[in-house]
């Protein structure tokens, strides 16, 4: 996926590490995020049967650790990559009810 971004001509970085800081001390690489598409677009990849919230929580940290505002939940263990692919935004907050939203995990 990232040699097929790249051959696009998106700027992509593998396994990005984020520093953590915390009560004056610091975490360097203390996570790893899968891909940085242009320097803005977070890209968590998983190959599991289904994704679970946890997975989402994940991606919901790397984006307030690096201060970014969306990112990208794909699933390639899924029947359909349809069904895998989630975009998680940072700072978002849903205006209809629970039970009128599209898109849980």
């Amino acid at each position: 996926m990232a040699a097929k971004l790249a051959k696009m001509g998106y700027a992509v970085v593998r396994q990005q590490p984020v520093d953590i800081e915390y009560d004056d001390l610091r975490f360097e690489a203390a996570f790893k995020i899968d891909l940085l598409v242009d320097g803005r677009l977070v890209v968590e990849i998983k190959s599991v049967e289904r994704l679970n919230a946890a997975h989402g929580k994940q991606l919901l940290t790397y984006l307030r650790l690096t201060k970014q505002p969306v990112g990208l939940l794909i699933n390639f263990g899924g029947a359909t990559l349809k069904e895998g692919l989630h975009r998680v935004v940072n700072e978002y907050t849903p205006s209809a009810s629970p039970r009128l939203r599209v898109n849980k995990i």
